[in-house]
């Protein structure tokens, strides 16, 4: 009998992302496996996605399919503001969301606040494509909790990004009402922030809550979706608050070397389909 040595001992991540649903991907090499003082920390070389950020089991991010994800989270509110000039990157310790963010020319500084050092450095060692951007001189990377400095500041920020991750442990608090009126003290007047909001599928009830706890903080209040390969159903939500700007209107160029947003992709993603107007209604 022939021995196929490349059928053996081989290296699958699953990340369970429902009780009823999984994602499998084969795995080359691993990079990092560690527990910081926060959370367990996996990076993985994988066979479908590249080099993959892990936290707790749950995908973060990937150097194959992250644009997606970056790009709109970025370029969604910086396209609408009037004329974004400061940024707060809440989360985003991989530097992807950050990257996009200063890819905008008018963009004077960006403050990235992730409570997690380590997830900070290990994409500085192994995620090069993503955070690039960090040692940009309009960078200011802080590790610390987003909360008590966004306290600490008051109308210094023409737009926000909460690039958290899911709202479990540390980060529930990021998907709360209570959070959003704090950003909002911190943005200025015409500000947007913009939060991940999860999937309609797998998390509607999480997409739902945030939805709701933004509309009672920002009279704006608007859902706009996009593709995300290798999160839950591949199908991502995010929510986006304002006190005047209309997030659906992009008003700016786009920046050069975007490989997923576009002036019709924004327009596009505010669109949504009948069964997502419908898990909205009245919320």
């Amino acid at each position: 009998m022939e021995r196929r040595g490349k059928r053996f001992n081989q290296i699958w991540l699953t990340e369970e992302q429902t009780p009823n649903m999984k994602l499998s991907l084969r795995v080359n090499r691993v990079l990092v496996n560690k527990k910081s003082d926060y959370q367990e920390i996996l990076l993985v070389e994988t066979a479908e996605y590249g080099r993959m950020l892990v936290l707790d089991g749950a995908i973060q991010i990937g150097e194959r399919e992250e644009f997606c994800y970056s790009e709109m989270m970025a370029h969604i509110p910086l396209c609408a503001h009037p004329d974004p000039k400061h940024v707060l990157i809440v989360g985003g310790g991989d530097g992807g969301v950050l990257r996009e963010v200063l890819r905008h020319k008018n963009v004077e500084k960006a403050v990235l606040i992730d409570i997690d050092s380590d997830v900070i450095e290990a994409a500085k060692e192994y995620l090069p494509t993503l955070s690039c951007a960090m040692d940009d001189p309009r960078a200011e990377i802080r590790s610390e909790d987003a909360l008590s400095y966004i306290r600490s500041v008051s109308e210094c920020f023409d737009v926000a990004i909460v690039d958290s991750t899911d709202p479990v442990d540390f980060a529930a608090g990021l998907f709360e009402s209570s959070f959003y009126e704090e950003v909002k003290k911190a943005l200025k007047k015409d500000g947007i922030i913009i939060a991940q909001t999860e999937s309609p599928f797998s998390d509607t009830k999480i997409m739902i809550e945030a939805y709701k706890n933004m509309k009672s903080v920002y009279p704006i209040t608007s859902l706009c979706w996009g593709a995300m390969p290798t999160y839950p159903s591949g199908m991502w939500t995010y929510t986006i608050g304002s006190r005047e700007v209309d997030p659906s209107t992009p008003r700016h160029t786009v920046p050069e070397g975007t490989k997923y947003y576009t002036r019709d992709i924004h327009k596009a993603a505010f669109v949504l389909p009948p069964f997502l107007k419908d898990l909205l209604h009245d919320k």
